[in-house]
């Protein structure tokens, strides 16, 4: 059974939020490289590849319900930052902003009761409250180093640990 065509809309865009959140994470990826914070650098490139497989996600889903996926243009991402910090306080908004967008999904899954994606979404509820968590941890052990390098250092060396599900 096909889509309604407001939950078909959401979805597209949703997806669309999703390839957004992956050039969002590669550009802070690009611009902790050339400060030489390689585990920070790491740790996003890992989180783009997650939201690309979030996108595909949906973008699956949508094909599976015998609907038609619609790619549109992705807006170009900030690409200059100007601490650490500064790049995960936004990685958490960011986060917030997409969890936001998902429960509208849900909200409306549930209005018109399509089960199947209301099923489909917890998923992604879940999701949500594991990347909320992880990018906010990151952002008060940020907010405890302060200017401390040594500490900024050590989180890098943490950071670098994350591997991609794949590896």
């Amino acid at each position: 059974m096909q889509l309604s065509s407001g939950m078909l809309e959401q979805l597209n865009i949703q997806m669309n939020k999703e390839y957004f959140s992956a050039y969002l994470y590669l550009s802070m990826s690009a611009w902790c490289s050339s400060e030489n914070l390689d585990g920070f650098a790491n740790w996003l490139r890992v989180q783009a590849n997650e939201e690309i497989k979030h996108g595909m996600k949906i973008y699956q889903y949508i094909i599976d319900r015998g609907d038609k996926v619609e790619l549109k243009a992705i807006e170009g991402p900030q690409t200059k930052f100007d601490s650490p910090l500064a790049i995960f306080k936004q990685a958490l908004e960011h986060e917030i902003f997409v969890t936001t967008s998902i429960n509208k999904i849900m909200e409306n899954a549930k209005s018109i009761k399509d089960y199947a994606t209301e099923e489909f979404l917890l998923w992604f509820v879940k999701e949500q409250v594991e990347e909320e968590e992880s990018t906010g941890k990151i952002v008060a052990k940020l907010e405890m180093a302060a200017d401390c390098k040594s500490c900024i250092f050590n989180i890098d060396r943490e950071l670098s640990k994350r591997k991609d599900d794949d590896d």
